[in-house]
Parts: C-alpha cells; sequence; structure tokens
C-alpha cells in the first residue's frame, strides 16, 4: 500500500535533480517536499505538479519509470 507515495517522492527526487528542468522549477520541486509543517510545501506541489505534467510530461515518465526501478531494487 506504501508503494505509491514512495514511487511519487522518488519520482520527485529524481526531477529535482533532473538537468533538463529550469533551476527555479526544480527549486520548487525541492521546497515542495520538504517536511514543512503546514500546507505550504503541498501548495507548491500543487502549483507546479500541472506545470511540470503540461511541459515536461516526457522527463516526468522517465522520473516514473525510474522511481520504479529503485523500488524494485529496494525490495520494494
Amino acid at each position: 500500500m506504501l508503494r505509491a507515495p514512495r514511487r511519487v517522492i522518488e519520482a520527485v527526487k529524481i526531477l529535482a535533480r533532473d538537468g533538463r528542468i529550469p533551476k527555479p522549477l526544480r527549486g520548487l520541486v525541492a521546497f515542495g517536499v520538504l517536511p514543512i509543517p503546514g500546507p505550504v510545501d503541498e501548495v507548491v506541489l500543487l502549483i507546479v505538479g500541472p506545470i511540470l505534467w503540461a511541459f515536461y510530461r516526457d522527463r516526468f515518465r522517465e522520473a516514473w519509470s525510474q522511481a520504479a526501478d529503485v523500488g524494485r531494487a529496494d525490495g520494494s
């Protein structure tokens, strides 16, 4: 049951390090995964997510596939 959230987190980490995405957008992604109390980080991800989906869909798919590979390597 916890596979999907782990995969999402891993995919976001991969996207935050992807050099093909502009630095300001990567910075927002990295900020969005910080453990900040309250809804601030979630709001940032809600803003950045549709931008990534609309303009960087191919990179998002690659990160999603890589995150699945990482989960398999970890024994999940």
